[in-house]
């Protein structure tokens, strides 16, 4: 994960896959690569249904439980996506992905995704 490691005075979970850093929306890809692989969660305010707001408000404050870890840094990939936020990596100070802990516990899929959070039969 080759980048620049970004100076964030103040850190905040936007929602479970975004982080504000000093006010600027990121999105952070967990253990993947610019526009070929990241983690996916559920919808705050674009949520289709009460579950998926439910499921996301769920997977926000994980993240940002994260992300207030000691230690925690973000490294930018120097791409920005379709939204024109930088994409980036949040790091754990051991190094692991704040997204693969996110994805282990099940507040976040693998992306590029079809998941539909509003589906109660399927994880």
């Amino acid at each position: 994960m080759n980048g620049i490691i970004l100076a964030c005075l103040a850190i905040v979970a936007h929602d479970g896959d975004s982080p504000l850093c000093d006010g600027i929306l990121l999105r952070d890809m967990g253990p993947g690569k610019p526009f070929v692989s990241g983690f996916d969660t559920p919808e705050i305010e674009r949520a289709r249904c009460d579950r998926e707001r439910m499921l996301g408000e769920a997977a926000r404050d994980r993240y940002q439980q994260l992300l207030d870890r000691p230690g925690t840094y973000v490294v930018d990939s120097g791409k920005r996506d379709q939204f024109d936020r930088p994409l980036v990596w949040v790091l754990l100070s051991d190094r692991t992905p704040a997204g693969t802990i996110l994805l282990k516990e099940w507040h976040a899929v693998p992306w590029p995704n079809d998941k539909d959070w509003c589906d109660e039969q399927r994880r």
